[in-house]
């Protein structure tokens, strides 16, 4: 399992659906079973360590504020 050397994001686990209630509020006669699936993060690597995408933004973003206000 990779995780975020930064933040520690990692995989995690949950259920999709796959529909909806129907048309006008009605429910759907067989509704589809809930199945398991993994949420993986937007890992990449950078400077020789795994960051996932919101820190290499969060980290593009703290240096241009820091040379603005110098």
């Amino acid at each position: 399992m990779a995780i975020c050397s930064i933040c520690g994001k990692h995989t995690q686990f949950g259920r999709s659906k796959s529909h909806r209630r129907g048309v006008a509020g009605k429910r759907w006669k067989k509704r589809a079973p809930v199945t398991l699936r993994t949420f993986k993060p937007n890992l990449q690597k950078r400077d020789g360590e795994l960051m996932c995408a919101s820190c290499i933004k969060r980290r593009k973003f703290d240096a241009k504020q820091s040379f603005i206000s110098v």
